[in-house]
């Protein structure tokens, strides 16, 4: 049975945090979902909002990549990217994320013909007009899909030269299994050279030698997910004596039966060890809840004390692109609690 401790139900709604694991795209609402394939007149194989809720029921990360991609096909024109963006900082306000670094599939939108400047223009104007009302901070993750070649990540990487001073990293997501991460190592060494930040997906469905990978030919200051170096005993000396974080999204993990059940996940073993865990959302409305959603799960179905909260709020901000300065800030609000 799930615990409910108030004590630690407020401390999570209170606590300042950061998100650092989110795909804007995967906040797409049913409601917005809808509202814009009737404003495009998009073909949607559901004739109602419950009818999307009910396709929300997928069983694996191909299925829910299937609908996600269909989801996104309804996104046409800057003011669709820019109640996206809005609809989710709004979010952020309400669930006390302070900071969150977002990141975004240019091949899921240019596939379809749909131009940079397009959603990137739509996207700044939500994140401006956020930090200007309620002094929200964001930072943009290019991430390209690694289920296309290596070309079309050139060719994503070149077509956002214009864009790369609101771009602070590049990532690496889509179907994992198949996608080793270095396929992608001379994209990756590239984006070091113009001097981005990198992160990327491994060790979902990937084994730990994706992290590895990750790690060595890829050159990442974050590991997404990460939830299998469990399993490699090396490993996880590497990721404690290096304090490399993982973006983990408990959600996220039992939706995609990574995990069976909340109860099972290794997130509290993963802290345990000194691994520098953080709590994300990865894509909310398909996965069943926001940033404090996650929290909530973890705390009623793992009994986590208020402590830990603490302590995966602080690395929420020591895993960010912030400076040291703001993130010094933010570390010093914790601890007032």
């Amino acid at each position: 049975m799930p615990v409910h401790n108030p004590s630690t139900t407020d401390l999570i709604n209170s606590l300042p945090k950061a998100e650092l694991h989110l795909h804007i795209e995967g906040t797409l609402e049913p409601e917005l979902m809808m509202a814009l394939a009737a404003k495009h007149q998009v073909n949607l194989p559901y004739a109602t909002i419950d009818d999307v809720r009910v396709a929300y029921n997928f069983d694996n990360l191909q299925s829910f990549l299937d609908l996600y991609y269909l989801g996104a096909s309804v996104l046409r024109d800057e003011d669709d990217f820019y109640h996206l963006m809005w609809n989710y900082l709004c979010k952020c306000r309400e669930d006390n994320v302070v900071h969150v670094e977002m990141m975004f599939d240019p091949q899921t939108h240019t596939e379809r013909g749909i131009d940079f400047a397009v959603f990137m223009s739509g996207f700044s104007r939500a994140m401006t007009q956020a930090e200007k009302e309620w002094g929200q901070s964001s930072l943009l993750i290019m991430s390209f899909l690694r289920h296309l070649s290596e070309d079309s990540a050139f060719e994503t990487l070149a077509a956002a030269a214009p864009y790369l001073s609101v771009i602070t990293a590049v990532g690496l997501d889509s179907s994992e299994l198949g996608n080793p991460p270095e396929k992608f190592a001379r994209v990756f060494a590239k984006a070091k050279e113009l001097g981005l930040m990198r992160v990327a997906h491994a060790g979902e469905e990937g084994p730990p030698e994706y992290i590895w990978s990750a790690l060595h030919d890829l050159d990442v200051h974050r590991i997404d997910h990460g939830v299998r170096s469990v399993e490699d005993p090396t490993l996880m000396q590497e990721l404690v004596s290096r304090q490399m974080p993982l973006t983990v999204c408990p959600l996220s993990n039992i939706k995609l039966c990574v995990f069976d059940h909340m109860s099972e996940h290794n997130l509290l073993t993963l802290l345990d060890h000194g691994v520098m865990v953080t709590v994300n959302a990865d894509d909310p409305s398909y996965f069943g809840g926001y940033l404090n959603d996650n929290y909530h799960a973890l705390a009623a179905h793992l009994s986590i004390n208020e402590q830990q909260v603490k302590i995966l709020a602080s690395n929420s901000f020591k895993a960010s692109f912030l400076s040291d300065e703001q993130k010094n800030y933010w570390l010093q609000q914790i601890l007032a609690y």
